[in-house]
């Protein structure tokens, strides 16, 4: 490597889990041949200035990412990443996904103290968790436990569980794996029943659109699979027009050269559920995505998302 080389600057959340990924991302960058130095800048979000009030109640969205997009843009890092279910499905002007890596496990986890699992966790157990899609569908699944809000990045909110302020949490099981706090996990919820937030489990690595001197180091780590699953994910989510903060499960894979993706919509109680899935070839992505979001909003998912929109803002 010659001196005077410039390296590429990653933006990033100064999480753990965020940390995590970006050195992730460095590692695969410096693996590739002739590859320039690369640098971590750590940026603050709103996200993690807002640390009291939940989410779903504060108006906007992208918390996690729009300071970082901003530098993005404006030249002061050469690339950012991100988990990808915290970016919004429409981009700001002259970025670009440049890659999606490969997925880690969808799923979501139950990480208690003790041997238990939702099912058998006893009858007001309390259930700490960040998601109203997790909240809803916990409330379908056990309406008698007590479900409370839980704000803090993973090991906060590991380490308030094992304080014994709630009984369990639920957290995505990518990010458990990945900060090695697995030996906390007591169940992987399945599918069949929680189907995870859009993109769960999915790194993404954000730069400016035809940046070729970034997007040759960056390209080579977009999994392709992942790509597409993730392309159908997002776009049922922006025809639905919903954000992160909303009670929407989805999940595509890729087997044989075609792609299935579930998607289903809850109402925050639990009670409702109109779910669907759609079929078709890897280079129909968005189309199956978009296809399923229709269906889905005329069986009573727009309704359902009208509901919580318009309780959202009088909670504001």
């Amino acid at each position: 490597m010659s001196a005077g080389v410039r390296p590429l600057r990653i933006g990033t959340r100064g999480s753990d889990l965020a940390l995590w990924q970006a050195r992730r991302v460095s590692e695969l960058v410096s693996l590739l041949p002739g590859a320039p130095p690369v640098e971590l800048v750590i940026i603050r979000t709103e996200g993690d200035r807002i640390t009291d009030v939940p989410l779903s109640r504060v108006a906007g969205k992208a918390f996690f990412t729009k300071e970082i997009e901003q530098a993005l843009a404006a030249g002061e890092v050469d690339l950012a990443v991100h988990s990808l279910k915290d970016l919004a499905t429409a981009l700001p002007y002259g970025l670009e996904l440049g890659a999606v890596l490969e997925r880690e496990d969808p799923r979501d986890a139950l990480l208690a103290g003790a041997p238990v699992t939702l099912d058998s966790l006893p009858s007001g157990a309390r259930v700490g968790t960040s998601s109203l899609r997790r909240r809803a569908m916990l409330a379908r699944a056990r309406p008698d436990l007590e479900l409370l809000e839980l704000r803090g990045n993973v090991p906060t909110r590991v380490e308030r569980m094992l304080e014994g302020r709630y009984d369990a949490i639920v957290l995505a099981a990518a990010g458990v794996v990945r900060l090695g706090l697995t030996g906390h996990v007591r169940e992987r919820l399945s599918l069949e029943r929680f189907l995870p937030a859009v993109a769960q489990g999915a790194m993404a690595v954000q730069t400016r659109e035809r940046d070729e001197r970034v997007l040759e180091w960056v390209r080579p780590l977009d999994h392709a699979a992942t790509r597409a699953a993730t392309a159908a994910e997002r776009s049922l989510l922006a025809r639905l027009e919903g954000g992160c903060q909303i009670p929407v499960g989805a999940l595509a894979e890729v087997a044989g050269g075609r792609l299935t993706v579930r998607a289903e919509v809850c109402s925050l109680d639990g009670r409702r559920t109109v779910a669907g899935r759609r079929e078709g070839g890897v280079e129909e992505a968005e189309r199956l995505g978009a296809a399923l979001a229709d269906e889905l909003a005329d069986r009573g998912a727009a309704a359902i998302l009208a509901e919580i929109r318009a309780a959202a803002e009088t909670a504001r």
